[in-house]
C-alpha cells in the first residue's frame, strides 16, 4: 500500500520520524499544515471568485453574488483601498487579488515550515 503525503506528494510510510519528535506529533504537525493550506486556499478562492464575478458584471442583487462579495469584503478589510485607480476593474482585481495572494504566500509557507519541523 503506497501512502503519500498531500502536501510533499512523499512517501509517508518510508520516512522515519525526525529525532526527538514521535510519529504521533509527526502526524499532527501534518495535519495543522493541511488544515492551514485548505483555509489559504478557501481564502484566496473567495476573494479570486469575487473578482471574476465583478470582472463579468454579475448581478450584485442576487443572493449567491451578495454571499461571495460580503465574503470577500471581509477578507480583504485589511487591504480595502490600498490601490486607488481611476478604472474600477483594475481598482478590484489589486484591493482583492493582493490580500488573495497574501493568504497564500503566508499560510503555505507557515505549512511548510510546520512540515520541516
Amino acid at each position: 500500500m503506497n501512502s503519500t503525503d498531500p502536501l510533499s506528494g512523499y512517501p509517508v510510510h518510508d520516512r522515519p520520524p525526525p529525532p526527538g519528535r514521535g510519529a504521533r506529533n509527526e502526524v499532527t504537525a501534518r495535519r495543522t499544515a493541511l488544515s492551514i493550506c485548505t483555509i489559504a486556499d478557501v481564502a484566496a478562492g473567495v476573494l479570486i471568485l469575487w473578482i471574476v464575478l465583478h470582472l463579468l458584471d454579475a448581478n450584485e442583487g442576487n443572493a449567491f453574488v451578495e454571499v461571495v462579495h460580503a465574503a470577500a469584503d471581509w477578507l480583504s478589510g485589511w487591504a480595502q483601498d490600498i490601490f486607488t485607480m481611476d478604472t474600477e476593474g483594475l481598482r478590484v482585481v489589486l484591493n482583492y487579488g493582493f490580500p488573495a495572494i497574501i493568504y497564500l504566500l503566508i499560510g503555505h509557507g507557515i505549512a511548510a515550515r510546520l512540515n520541516r519541523t
